[in-house]
């Protein structure tokens, strides 16, 4: 086997990756937190199952595995700057809510009431690997809506790809 991958090499390497920008809220027991977040990805539909990772010297953390839940929101363009505020430009964690409309779901949870979807996730497994902490949610709860395009990050920026008519090939 060659010689290992630096972090800096492997971080490069994944800024070119394209990615959905989400707001993980969790509200519940311990409290109510939230980060952003571009690592989720599903895992399987029976049952449905999504994968979060946090970094793990994340100071809510413990706020998330404490609460048994999250939900996965996923954001428009039109979301940059709550992005912006989740991914910690913002502190005050009343301040990063108040930035936006929020819908109670049955879980107790707190869903973005315009994001393009949310994910209600009961916490099945918590998982410390490297630096993060890998959450596996079983979905509970779906909410959607019909218009809007997903915002993305792409080359350490927030990135808009207007949506393409017609089909692949030619």
């Amino acid at each position: 086997m060659g010689t290992a991958v630096s972090k800096t090499e492997f971080r490069d390497a994944m800024a070119r990756v394209c990615a959905p920008v989400n707001v993980i809220t969790t509200n519940g027991p311990a409290g109510r937190g939230g980060f952003t977040a571009t690592a989720m990805c599903s895992v399987t539909d029976e049952p449905p199952t999504l994968l979060v990772c946090m970094n793990s010297r994340s100071a809510q953390a413990g706020l998330f595995i404490e609460n048994r839940r999250f939900c996965v929101n996923v954001l428009t363009q039109e979301h940059k700057d709550l992005a912006g505020y989740f991914a910690g430009q913002q502190a005050d964690m009343d301040a990063r809510y108040a930035a936006a409309e929020w819908v109670n779901l049955l879980s107790g949870n707190l869903a973005l009431s315009d994001a393009i979807v949310s994910f209600d996730c009961q916490l099945i497994d918590a998982r410390p690997v490297g630096t993060h902490n890998i959450f596996m949610g079983q979905v509970v709860e779906i909410r959607t809506r019909k218009d809007g395009h997903a915002l993305l990050y792409f080359d350490r920026n927030f990135v808009h790809v207007p949506t393409q008519t017609g089909s692949f090939g030619g």
